[in-house]
């Protein structure tokens, strides 16, 4: 088939590789060159990189190499030009032997991505071998009465080189009586003998002297000679005869010493010592078999010796002679094959060669991990090898060639379940029984930035009390990375805000190692009650992850605020307060009231009211309501009473000290005729509207004790699962914080004026009132005692005030 291609050569040697690359696919998966032995160093080869479809400027980026077995130096590749060359003398004998296949394997790797191909380089054998005799000089008695075209068998020459090169041709020197006749049989063995051709005379000649030449079929042609020294002998004129020239026996490898190979069995007509045989390996004798076997001279019995091994020598070749015991000694030869049969007694050879360790946990499934080579000396099916990987998952085994095996990754790896894996590769042979061997590959696998920090839970509450120090130690927040190294190390930052008009920054801080979180100035419940922001949790890896975490940071109130007294109705605020009241009024008159409000909150803003008696004064007419700060006539005024009462009124917290705040109020008694009508209208229209809003606000306190029923049972559900779970970190200030403080009418908290409900600072500022059943027990330092049972009673009508 023609193709016309108008391209240029760039794209004509692509097109070319393109063609290679596609009939080596598919064939048999190699390259195919050849070379001479003893070619010298540089001898081109073979163009390795373009038949493999390869740039040549992609070889060393790619890591171009070539490995062998065994010699490993034989034959190099030019990176330059991709141009395989013999880099040290190559001797095919010493390679292969007498072999007739002998040919280098060549194993070529390139990464990124990485490729593995096989090239076979055939090494042709040259005439650089002459044929050798094994002696220079044989001696060879024969007797006179020997008849014509008897034979006396030579040992032939050997040849190291093989093919033409080996075929060897034998010529003797020009005689009368002897002749050269040179046959091959079907075992491929060579028979060389001489031949009488007519009847000796050694009274005429006592010893004949013939050289004997070898030639090689090489071009040109080699030679070896050996002087044949042959002396007439006279007398035993019947020499030992064999059964058969040649015997074939088969020999198990693991046959014990001394097993019974053959009994051999030649005969003499001769009587008497003429007839005594006498058996033994014709000389010269290879060490081979002076190593394997043993002969009985008298029986004729050959036994093993030693241990035989099939995979160093298949095929013994062993000349037996018989020789007599006549005065001119005769002998008769044979040959004796000895078949060595393959046992499975070589366990299979595991080589691994890892290539990319170690393994980074994103390592996409089909990767090659690692080579894989076995072999087994054994023959047929018990050096045929099967490999097999434990576990299998999440890694498989992929035949690329015939004993070739590439280690794949199967499926996705992750560092976090699994780190290291130990796997296990056996090869097992074909024989009965089978054998194997195992090689263990270690595999880490490498971390990669695929998790982010994790926090135990999503979110946190803290409570710190306020008036903290500046820079206090508030809560510690962790995350925990599952990655390793770098990419576990955590570092912690506040997510920025707006809490008001102010940054979030200028509230707390974060150290960026420890996670501890810092308050950097003193909180003001009264300002802010609620401080929610995030911290993030970020990694080192590349690129980094994070999280984050909600902080909800309830600010306690601490009682820091004094009473702060209202103006009232007849004065300004904080001032003596001046009140008319008639001398006919009778018990039970409210003269006037004391407004108070507390900008805390819960107990540290519940005020209380009390009249301070006057020194050296007799017993005041007044009293003043305990939770009202209402002002009114315990008795009927009288005459003795001064005209001028000074009311000196108390305004206390609840707090831990409470705090103080005093009222003066001014009192004139006048007659009834002196009192303004307004003040007469306002005194006799107190009952009315005050009776109404206290029957109002007996159904509202109800509703709130209800309420307030539901929420305590919701903080006792909160409280059993908050002390199950770790504990908190709760900074600046010792003991416990006080949330709600209860007494024998309730208990209840109270905020005023909030500026700010929550951190984000929405919402107009409002007026709360918290009221709680009377079950949980009384705070340290309420007031007990008369007052108190006197406040009780009166508890329902005097708390509406504060609506």
């Amino acid at each position: 088939m023609l193709f016309s291609w108008r391209g240029g050569p760039r794209a004509q040697r692509l097109l070319l590789s393109l063609l290679l690359l596609a009939a080596w696919e598919a064939g048999s998966g190699q390259l195919h060159y050849s070379v001479t032995e003893e070619a010298k160093h540089g001898t081109f080869v073979g163009r390795i990189a373009q038949d493999l479809g390869l740039e040549l400027a992609e070889l060393v980026p790619r890591l171009f190499r070539v490995a062998s077995k065994g010699r490993e130096d034989l034959l190099e590749v030019n990176l330059q030009n991709g141009v395989l060359f013999v880099n040290s003398r190559i001797d095919r004998e010493e390679l292969c032997g007498r072999s007739a296949e002998c040919s280098i394997h060549l194993e070529v790797i390139v990464d990124r991505p990485l490729q593995v191909f096989h090239v076979e380089v055939e090494v042709k054998d040259i005439n650089d071998n002459p044929p050798l005799f094994p002696e220079s000089k044989k001696r060879i008695n024969v007797a006179e009465s020997r008849p014509p075209e008897t034979r006396f068998p030579l040992d032939g020459a050997s040849d190291a080189d093989v093919g033409v090169n080996s075929a060897l041709t034998y010529r003797l020197d020009p005689n009368d009586y002897f002749a050269l006749d040179a046959q091959n049989n079907r075992e491929q063995t060579s028979s060389l003998s001489l031949v009488l051709r007519k009847i000796l005379d050694r009274e005429e000649i006592q010893e004949h002297s013939l050289l004997l030449t070898a030639s090689d079929g090489g071009k040109p042609e080699l030679t070896g000679t050996v002087q044949l020294l042959i002396t007439i002998l006279d007398v035993n004129d019947n020499a030992p005869e064999f059964d058969q020239s040649i015997y074939k026996v088969r020999v198990l490898e693991n046959a014990f010493n001394g097993t019974l190979v053959i009994k051999l069995n030649a005969t003499d007509p001769d009587d008497g010592i003429n007839g005594d045989i006498v058996y033994s390996f014709r000389r010269p004798v290879s060490p081979a078999v002076v190593n394997a076997f043993i002969i009985n001279p008298n029986s004729g019995e050959i036994r093993t010796k030693g241990k035989l091994d099939f995979e160093e020598k298949k095929l013994y070749e062993i000349s037996v002679e018989a020789i007599d015991k006549g005065n001119v000694p005769m002998a008769g030869h044979c040959t004796l094959l000895v078949e060595v049969l393959d046992v499975n007694d070589n366990s299979p050879e595991v080589i691994i060669t890892s290539l990319s360790l170690p393994i980074r946990e994103d390592t996409q499934p089909s990767a090659v991990i690692a080579l894989i080579s076995v072999s087994d000396r054994d023959s047929g099916a018990n050096g045929q090898v099967t490999c097999s990987l434990t576990p299998h998952v999440p890694f498989k085994l992929v035949s690329t060639f015939k004993n070739y095996y590439s280690l794949v990754l199967d499926s996705a790896l992750d560092r976090e379940s699994t780190a290291h894996y130990q796997l296990v590769v056996t090869a097992r042979d074909g024989g009965s029984p089978s054998l194997w061997a195992t090689a263990s590959v270690s595999l880490e696998v490498a971390d990669v930035n695929d998790n982010a920090p994790a926090f135990a839970q999503p979110e946190y509450t803290v409570f710190v009390k306020e008036n903290n120090p500046p820079g206090c130690h508030i809560f510690t927040v962790s995350a925990r990375d599952a990655d390793a190294q770098e990419n576990a190390l955590v570092s912690y930052s506040l997510v920025e805000r707006r809490v008001g008009e102010r940054a979030l920054s200028s509230y707390v801080s974060v150290h960026a190692e420890s996670g501890k979180v810092y308050a950097l100035q003193p909180l003001d419940h009264e300002e802010l009650e609620l401080l929610q922001f995030q911290v993030s949790a970020r990694d080192a890896g590349v690129p980094p992850l994070g999280s984050n975490v909600t902080l909800q940071v309830f600010v306690l109130d601490e009682n820091d605020n004094v009473p702060a007294l209202l103006a009232s109705r007849a004065g300004g605020s904080g001032g003596a307060v001046s009140e008319l009241v008639p001398r006919s009024v009778g018990a039970g008159h409210v003269v006037t009231k004391v407004r108070a409000v507390d900008a805390d909150s819960g107990y540290n803003a519940w005020l209380s009211y009390e009249l301070q008696p006057a020194v050296g004064s007799a017993r005041s007419p007044f009293r003043v309501g305990l939770y009202t700060g209402e002002i009114s006539t315990t008795r009927a005024l009288d005459e003795a009473d001064a005209p001028l009462q000074r009311l000196l009124v108390l305004v206390k917290d609840h707090g831990e000290p409470a705090l103080t705040a005093t009222a003066t109020v001014l009192v004139s008694l006048v007659e009834s005729g002196q009192v303004p009508k307004s003040s007469s209208r306002e005194s006799a229209g107190v009952a009315g509207p005050e009776a109404a809003l206290v029957d109002v606000n007996v159904y509202l306190i109800i509703s709130i004790c209800a309420v307030s029923s539901l929420l305590v049972l919701t903080l006792l559900l909160y409280t059993a699962l908050r002390c199950s779970a770790p504990p908190t970190d709760v900074a600046c200030g010792p003991g416990k914080a006080t949330l709600v403080c209860s007494s024998a009418v309730g208990s209840w908290s109270y905020s005023q004026q909030r500026r700010q409900r929550v951190c984000s600072g929405e919402g107009p500022p409002k007026t709360d009132l918290m009221a709680f059943s009377p079950g949980l027990p009384p705070c340290p330092g309420s007031a007990e005692g008369t007052g108190q049972r006197e406040a009780d009673s009166e508890h329902l009508k005097e708390v509406s005030s504060y609506f």
